[in-house]
């Protein structure tokens, strides 16, 4: 864990003030840098010493055996893993035969930061070799948004004291060493030596490897050119092995004068394409990159970014490191999903290997709800993805006996890569978030045409699947048994409230789809008597309530299960998946997750406001917040049901998860869920921002820390900004047209928002919010709130 501030409290900036070893790992995933189709770790340039190397392509990955100790019917056989692919970050600087290497000599200054608004990591570093040689070295690195295959990195030397003989060898490296694997099952597989060389080309400036996976048979190109930009008899030569091309810089530079490289990186693969044609694209990428060149590039970046900003910028006051925080979560979001384009979001992005590069349903339900209603054009290619591994679902289906399709619980390209069955298949939810993806998407943007041709058969396929699973009792009421939530310490059991509740609107929303486009369901194969079917496996949905208790049970019978021993239970066991068995977790009210909780939030619409505060207070004692996933719903839940100032600390915690590494894991990417997550404890919790039934809904309520929170969505192509402060809201419509109007709902009145005048309406006061939740014993929010100012 970062346990002091490692970064200063800046509102555009991530800046990292002196280097630290110990969290090397940590700001290498804070620092990554990617567009969804390329990411970049923020390893430093000369490549050592490293936390964890890392270069990856979306979706580049290698099959590897899955072990069992005993194998089962259905079990999948192999699983996919992210490759770290050809390292082109690497430039490495001798000053007088010396190599600057931050561990020895004296590194006299070093700062690296995040700029937010422009879309750059820089780097500025004042070193003394163990000679006494002193230099100053200025980069700055960026992965385009613009030009999706480009990274670019402008590197700068400057002489200090004398007169210095520099050498700069800028690379290309496959195959590197990576750390050994830990045993947590959150960590990727190690793969040694992965790529396959097929192909080495150098030029006088640059060059070129092309390699292959040994098994899943994915080939990969990358290229690099350089301009230079130094004193006069500056040489640049290249060489070049199978697995390595190096150019090389020399020079003499007098005190005072710089040697500057600029390196365009380009990055291409495919299953299909020929070695020739990878060849050509990534040549013509760095065509590309030198025609626009550094500074146009860079131009690029910031216009890309000041749009994005302008239309989805979140602005609080009152908590700075919520402010700041909020905007490195919205700038890792836009970069995992940006230019995606077809490929999948995975829950780390491309900035660590964790989880072998998978997604899983935290792309559904956390990341693309921010995306939708701030960037939805990469919501319509994350869902073109799923609608793309569709024939994988149905097969998957298929072996389980059942109809429909049988999305994965974790993948790269479409099949199933999780070996573990109760936290893994029987996780059937997922099937229901893709569609509540689909819904919302549609419902946000008016997209009638995506809803057409991708969400139809999405929604059509996994209401086959709910039909296909559940089944009615002798009174009527339709079960799905034998499944997982999101909680997974409540594995394989019968009638998950949040399973059965987003099963239900799933039905209704498949059977809504087909009666607007009847000659599409057709050629599904959709019946009107199947429909009907939908409908009424939706209306007699079982939902788990406790009468006694007067709480919905998250499974059946949930609340009979014996109570877990929190006060025997020390912090060093957590997360308690690492140190207890499952078959103990699995028969006892212990909670990794928010599960029931998560269904209040995306299915508000199916609870009273008692039956909210009665269900948060049960859960709340009972949830240990095992993973990353769990702080920002119940921040979310926490506000809407009066504890504005838990809400709070909870929302610091979803926020600083990989600021303050709270999980001891960043090491391996950012937790891409959490990032997202901020934004949606701040906009769903105090901005109260609800979409049931289609309807655009309010109910702002602010902590008493916070003094404004202003925040911009995308509703139907216009742009609506909502402005909250203690004791009023203001709705506003920017950039629309005279006849443009929003119609939405401000707690229990309904609003039309126009772009003639903002609509400024008073914050009704809140009802008593009753006894202050109690969480388990060592389990109180990680974050907590800062001291106030005197």
């Amino acid at each position: 864990m970062i346990r002091e501030r490692a970064y200063p409290v800046e509102p555009w900036h991530v800046r990292e003030t002196r280097l630290d070893m110990d969290v090397l790992a940590q700001s290498e995933s804070v620092f990554a840098l990617s567009n969804g189709h390329v990411g970049l770790r923020g390893n430093l340039d000369e490549g050592e010493p490293h936390g964890l190397p890392g270069t990856y392509l979306n979706s580049f990955y290698e099959l590897r055996p899955l072990p069992y100790a005993e194998a089962g019917y259905g079990f999948p056989e192999s699983g996919q893993t992210i490759v770290n692919v050809t390292n082109g970050k690497l430039i490495r600087l001798l000053v007088d035969d010396e190599p600057l290497d931050v561990r020895y000599g004296e590194l006299i200054a070093h700062e690296r930061i995040l700029d937010l608004r422009a879309g750059t990591l820089h780097r500025e570093l004042h070193w003394r070799s163990p000679a006494g040689r002193e230099v100053k070295v200025r980069s700055t690195r960026l992965v385009s948004f613009t030009q999706r295959s480009v990274a670019a990195i402008s590197y700068e030397v400057e002489a200090v004291d004398g007169p210095l003989r520099l050498i700069v060898q800028s690379e290309l490296v496959a195959n590197e060493s990576l750390p050994a694997q830990s045993k947590d099952p959150r960590v990727a597989a190690v793969l040694e030596s992965p790529l396959l060389a097929e192909e080495e080309l150098t030029t006088p400036d640059g060059g070129q490897l092309i390699h292959r996976t040994k098994v899943s048979g994915l080939r990969v190109a990358a290229a690099m050119e350089h301009e230079v930009h130094g004193p006069d008899h500056t040489t640049i030569e290249s060489e070049g092995y199978q697995d390595w091309v190096r150019t090389t810089v020399a020079c003499v530079l007098q005190p005072g004068e710089k040697l500057r490289v600029i390196k365009y990186l380009t990055y291409s693969w495919s299953s299909r394409r020929s070695l020739p044609a990878l060849r050509d694209q990534v040549g013509a990428a760095l065509a590309g990159a030198r025609l626009d060149g550094w500074d146009g590039l860079h131009r690029e970046q910031r216009n890309y970014l000041d749009a994005f900003w302008d239309a989805s910028d979140v602005l609080v006051e009152g908590d700075p490191e919520v402010q700041q925080a909020v905007r490195f979560g919205l700038f890792h979001v836009l970069q995992a999903g940006a230019r995606a384009e077809q490929r999948p979001i995975s829950a780390k992005g491309l900035t660590g290997p964790g989880y072998d590069g998978h997604a899983f349903w935290d792309t559904e339900m956390f990341v693309l709800p921010v995306l939708t209603y701030t960037q939805p054009s990469a919501v319509r290619s994350a869902l073109q993805w799923r609608h793309s591994t569709l024939e994988s679902a149905r097969e998957r289906a298929e072996t389980l006996n059942l109809r429909g399709a049988a999305f994965p619980w974790r993948t790269i390209e479409g099949p199933e890569s999780s070996g573990y069955w109760p936290a893994g298949t029987a996780a059937f939810h997922i099937a229901a978030d893709i569609a509540d993806a689909v819904r919302r998407y549609v419902m946000v943007t008016g997209d009638t045409q995506s809803e057409r041709e991708i969400g139809l058969e999405l929604l059509v396929e996994t209401a086959r699947l709910w039909r296909s699973i559940g089944h009615h009792d002798r009174h009527g009421q339709f079960h799905i048994d034998g499944v997982t939530g999101p909680d997974e310490y409540t594995a394989v059991k019968n009638d998950n409230v949040y399973t059965n509740l987003m099963a239900q609107r799933n039905l209704l929303a498949a059977a809504e789809v087909v009666m607007r486009y009847r000659d599409e369901a057709f050629h599904l194969g959709v019946t009107d008597e199947e429909a009907a079917s939908w409908r009424d496996a939706a209306t007699s949905m079982h939902v788990p309530y406790d009468e006694e208790l007067e709480v919905h049970q998250q499974v059946e019978g949930f609340t009979r299960l014996q109570e877990w021993e929190f006060t025997h239970t020390p912090a060093e066991k957590y997360p308690l998946l690492l140190h207890y068995p499952y078959f103990e977790l699995y028969r006892k009210q212990v909670v990794k997750q928010a599960d029931l909780v998560l269904a209040m939030h995306w299915r508000g619409d199916a609870f009273t406001p008692e039956e909210k505060v009665r269900n948060f207070l049960y859960y709340e004692r009972r949830t240990v917040r095992d993973s990353s996933l769990s702080a920002c719903t119940q921040a979310v839940l926490a506000a809407e049901v009066g504890h504005p100032e838990l809400a709070h600390t909870y929302l610091r915690e979803a926020a600083l998860m990989d600021l303050h590494d709270l999980n001891e894991n960043t090491r391996d990417g950012v937790h891409m869920a959490s990032l997202a997550g901020a934004w949606l404890a701040l906009v769903s919790g105090f901005g109260g921002l609800r979409d049931h039934d289609g309807e655009l809904s309010f109910a702002p309520r602010l902590s008493s820390r916070l003094s404004r929170l202003e925040f911009s969505l995308q509703w139907r192509g216009l742009a609506l900004r909502v402005d909250v402060r203690p004791h009023q809201t203001t709705y506003s419509l920017r950039h629309g047209g005279p006849d443009d109007v929003v119609e939405l709902r401000h707690h229990d009145q309904i609003l039309r928002v126009t772009c003639d005048e903002p609509v400024t309406v008073p914050v009704p006061p809140a009802e008593p919010s009753g006894p202050p939740p109690e969480q388990p014993p060592g389990r109180s929010p990680l974050m907590r709130l800062p001291e106030r100012e005197q």
